[in-house]
């Protein structure tokens, strides 16, 4: 099947170098390292292992739409937007509708390949376990926990966005068809008990956070767990046959109980954009103050890894999803620029209540900062589809004051808050992508029944107020799912949390018909609940991997 020899091109040999160019898949010339000398070893495992983490990293680095992008734009916290002379292939997504776009019959087709290369490589260390010499099987269970955790995460991802996917558990490239989303969530729940049950407690204890921050926990598989229940049995009303609520609910006081995790004290400090404050002194200079808690702090249950040092070719492996989210053309400090997609739905901004940091820590307001009237907004204000005077924060790459040698002070991108020299914006943000933080450890709890759930949303929500305790409420479902909306708002949560409610349920809160600014001209955004019922909230399979499947692949409905 050749959707699956793309796939093998893509994953084969795919160890220990933490890149997802094409110069990343020459290995036998850098590494005289090939399946036939290789998974000998530990060290060769544990090369693998690392190789299983950046096949995961690339299904966000790697070019393609990408999950949290495609997760935003599918919520009703965000537009497609990007610019108004792009082609309207995110308006298809973020409208659930190919009339949009007719042509882009492939939106999902990189995504498709990073996502199956990912898995071969898991399935790589996975199925040759037996061959490796193991000195200890605390550390095989560890490697193999792990890499089970990964591909348990790649089919979570795949299988909420296309439903409909083959299930690959063994690196094969027979023309297989697509499985029922049953078995593919037998196999993330088995993937997941797999390394809750076999990373030690203590195999990446969170003082070291330094050192082995990135590396999946048992608390994390724990965690996803618990996701990955609420998911199932909120979109497919029923438990899933091998994981049950009590289960999901165990793992997660697991968690709390480590007391490995806490909240970050101040909800800004958890995200770079929002705790980097410029001020202009009464010499034209500038000042920095920042907050940042950091990379792998207390909140921190499991993290999605970018890096900004270049491979052997020259390649940086970045986070694109800040990239393409970031305000259009304008480096505006402490902003970086970049593509525009995802301008943030007016409808969120009235979610906030009056004290609640989490607004001014997770959204731009361009009029409010003063940036609407900054002589270069044209530059945004002219190019930018869909405007809503709104942009995102938390992923905001960062840009910097720096003086020139005649003293004049000039704005440039930064990478990570670290002033290293800027590089290219394109390439270099590098941000984490927290996948799980502990407030959400938090509030899946309370939502599964804890007998702490009052406590566990006040703790939470205590934060969110900076300590205001008469802004409390009372645990209900809904309370929580409120409460989830502006706790991980553009965390690619949101979406999910409506599917789950049912299709009909996310089809209602996603429909809405509102005029915006596109170029500066008035463009009016309808988004049809019909569409989200005719797709039942699923994506796209690319046309590309149908046709090349012979017709063993078939389509979602509504697409």
């Amino acid at each position: 099947m050749k959707f699956k020899l793309n796939i093998l091109a893509l994953g084969l040999l795919g160890f220990g170098l933490a890149s997802c160019t094409d110069g990343f898949l020459d290995v036998e010339s850098k590494t005289e390292s090939s399946t036939g000398n290789y998974y000998k070893t530990e060290s060769d495992a544990y090369r693998a292992l690392v190789g299983c983490y950046d096949g995961w990293q690339c299904t966000t680095s790697n070019g393609g739409v990408g999950f949290y992008l495609a997760s935003e734009m599918m919520a009703d916290e965000c537009y497609g937007a990007t610019g108004v002379a792009d082609g309207r292939g995110y308006q298809v997504i973020d409208r659930f509708d190919q009339a949009e776009s007719s042509s882009d019959l492939n939106l999902f087709e990189t995504d498709w390949k990073n996502y199956y290369s990912a898995v071969y490589r898991c399935n790589e260390l996975i199925t040759r376990a037996d061959g490796i010499n193991w000195t200890s099987e605390v550390t095989k269970g560890t490697y193999l926990g792990e890499a089970r955790a990964l591909r348990a995460l790649c089919y979570f991802d795949m299988v909420r966005l296309w439903e409909n996917i083959p299930l690959l558990e063994s690196p094969t490239t027979d023309n297989i068809v697509q499985a029922h989303p049953d078995e593919v969530y037998q196999l993330i729940i088995s993937d997941l008990k797999y390394a809750a049950e076999n990373i030690p407690a203590n195999a990446y204890p969170k003082a070291q956070a330094a050192t082995n921050d990135g590396h999946i926990t048992k608390y994390a598989a724990e965690a996803l767990l618990a996701r990955v229940y609420l998911f199932y049995t909120g979109y497919y009303g029923k438990e899933p046959a091998n994981l049950t609520k009590a289960e999901a609910l165990t793992g997660l006081e697991n968690v709390i109980a480590s007391k490995e995790f806490g909240l970050v004290e101040k909800y800004k400090n958890l995200w770079p954009a929002a705790s980097v404050v410029w001020t202009a002194n009464a010499d034209g200079s500038y000042t920095k103050a920042n907050t940042y808690a950091g990379r792998g702090n207390s909140e921190t249950v499991l993290a999605q890894k970018f890096n900004y040092t270049s491979d052997y070719n020259g390649n940086a492996d970045g986070n694109r999803w800040q990239v393409m989210i970031a305000p259009r053309n304008l480096i505006s400090v402490p902003y970086g620029q970049g593509w525009g997609a995802c301008t943030v739905n007016p409808k969120l901004i009235s979610s906030f209540q009056s004290g609640d940091t989490r607004y001014t820590a997770s959204i731009i307001n361009y009029a409010n900062e003063g940036i609407a009237s900054r002589d270069k907004f044209s530059l945004l204000f002219n190019d930018q589809r869909e405007y809503t005077g709104y942009g995102i924060k938390k992923y905001a790459p960062l840009a910097i004051w720096q003086q020139a040698a005649d003293g004049t002070w000039s704005e440039i991108n930064e990478v990570m808050g670290e002033e290293i020299g800027g590089g290219e914006y394109q390439l270099t943000p590098y941000q984490d992508f927290i996948v799980v933080r502990y407030s959400d450890v938090l509030l899946m709890a309370a939502e599964l029944g804890s007998p702490n759930a009052q406590a566990y949303l006040n703790e939470v929500r205590d934060r969110a107020f900076g300590g205001d305790t008469s802004k409390r409420v009372a645990v209900t479902k809904e309370s929580i799912l409120k409460e989830r909306m502006c706790e991980f708002a553009f965390e690619g949560l949101r979406y999910w949390d409506l599917l789950r409610q049912g299709v009909s349920v996310a089809a209602a809160e996603i429909a809405e018909t509102r005029t915006l600014l596109s170029g500066g001209i008035e463009e009016v955004v309808t988004i049809q609940s019909s569409k989200v019922t005719a797709t039942r909230g699923f994506s796209q399979i690319p046309y590309n991997q149908i046709n090349l499947s012979s017709g063993v692949l078939k389509q979602n409905a509504g697409w």
